[in-house]
């Protein structure tokens, strides 16, 4: 599908008007008051919720393989969560998962 030039500036600017406006509700109109603890204690989840959300659909259907699910893949996922849980370190896990990854990429010579 081909846009012009000017519908697609047209969708840039309302997507960006519209990114604003999402965050200036939370930090324009609520950012200067205190939030309710039920509502602080569930913003803490946000990540854990995010990141398995993006990660997951790399795992289950990569595109490396043509969207056919590996073992690599689910080693790597694995060894992440294994690591992350242990040291109770996000970052930690992530980079043990992205060093097991390639690691059997490597070894498997597979892509």
């Amino acid at each position: 599908m081909t846009y012009s030039a000017t519908t697609l500036w047209t969708i840039v600017l309302i997507l960006g008007v519209g990114t604003y406006l999402i965050r200036f509700s939370f930090l324009g109109l609520v950012g200067n008051r205190k939030m309710p603890d039920w509502v602080l204690r569930h913003l803490r989840y946000t990540p854990v919720a995010i990141l398995p959300g993006l990660v997951a659909p790399l795992v289950m259907w990569p595109e490396a393989t043509g969207g056919e699910p590996d073992a690599i893949r689910f080693a790597a996922a694995a060894v992440t969560l294994i690591v992350a849980w242990w040291w109770k370190n996000m970052l930690a896990g992530a980079g043990a998962g992205a060093v097991t990854l390639t690691i059997l990429v490597w070894l498997a010579g597979a892509t």
